[in-house]
């Protein structure tokens, strides 16, 4: 059999295996349509969108060193693709990989200089930069929150906590404090012995499990302003349901805000002040939230 068939082959089952994947993840079976995706790059691994859709579901499941080695595969040959270096650049900047994140928004406004997404992600991300400079320069620097913003995998954890932590979209120490132990111990696969680990870690640093929760219990648990007569099932309603950007979602996820009610006790100062949300997700949220008669907590209330 010539080189010629076999690679023709190939490629027919990369197709069928990448169309598998696209109807298993129509129907939200998203661990099925990574298989399927898998299994088509296998085939042929030049098969650029079985590429993309699998960096896009690894994104999703947080495993991000997947995501990005995909989207740079992807950026690395002609045409363009716009979305996989949207993607990536935030990527980039979610990991702090600032300079990264540039190059690859730079990339999308010289094929498309007029793209709105990409001058606005660029704004944060050039600002982001400034910020990450002056806090290394300015020798007055807040030095708890240096501390708090250490990412967990700066540390000797195992590797079943190391895992456990990323799946729950915990990456720093500061994400940690607003975690208990109850939480951590919902998760499947972490147990006391995980648990004792981390404590240690934070013992270390002067902190504990849900300190942070615990200082803001106060003002979170207010009840919800503005609510009038919103009725529970829409104070309830997943934020993971709303159409937000990838960058605000994340957001949300690192500050455990799982229901709209819980979005609506936030101040916009308590949202800006997570890393990486800058103006635009603000904008993007409170408009949201005011599809739904919703919004955010005032400071003076």
């Amino acid at each position: 059999m010539s080189e010629a068939t076999v690679s023709s082959i190939n490629d027919r089952a990369a197709e069928e295996y990448y169309r598998r994947g696209l109807d298993a993840e129509q129907q939200a079976l998203h661990e099925k349509a990574v298989e399927f995706y898998e299994r088509s790059l296998n085939e042929n691994p030049d098969h650029e969108q079985a590429a993309f859709h699998l960096a896009v579901l690894y994104d999703r499941r947080a495993e991000d060193a997947k995501a990005i080695e995909l989207y740079e595969r992807i950026c690395t040959s002609p045409p363009v693709h716009l979305n996989a270096l949207m993607n990536l650049a935030i990527l980039y900047e979610d990991n702090n990989h600032y300079d990264e994140a540039h190059r690859c928004l730079d990339a999308v406004l010289r094929t498309a200089p007029n793209n709105v997404r990409a001058r606005l992600y660029m704004k944060d991300v050039e600002s982001a930069r400034s910020m990450h400079y002056d806090e290394d320069l300015d020798g007055r620097g807040d030095r708890r929150n240096a501390i708090l913003s250490v990412p967990v995998t700066d540390f000797e954890l195992s590797v079943r906590s190391r895992n456990c932590l990323k799946k729950m979209n915990i990456r720093s120490l500061g994400d940690l404090l607003k975690t208990t132990e109850q939480e951590l111990l919902s998760y499947k696969n972490f147990g006391e012995t995980s648990l004792n680990e981390i404590k240690a870690l934070l013992a270390q640093k002067g902190l504990r499990l849900g300190q942070a929760a615990d200082d803001s219990k106060n003002a979170v648990r207010r009840t919800v302003p503005a609510a009038g007569n919103v009725p529970p099932e829409i104070l309830s309603k997943n934020v993971a349901d709303l159409e937000l950007s990838v960058r605000s979602r994340k957001a949300l996820q690192r500050l455990n805000i799982n229901a709209l009610g819980e979005l609506a006790a936030r101040t916009e100062d308590e949202l800006l002040g997570c890393k990486n949300f800058g103006q635009t997700s603000l904008n993007e949220i409170k408009q949201q939230l005011a599809t739904f008669g919703l919004n955010l907590r005032k400071l003076e209330e």
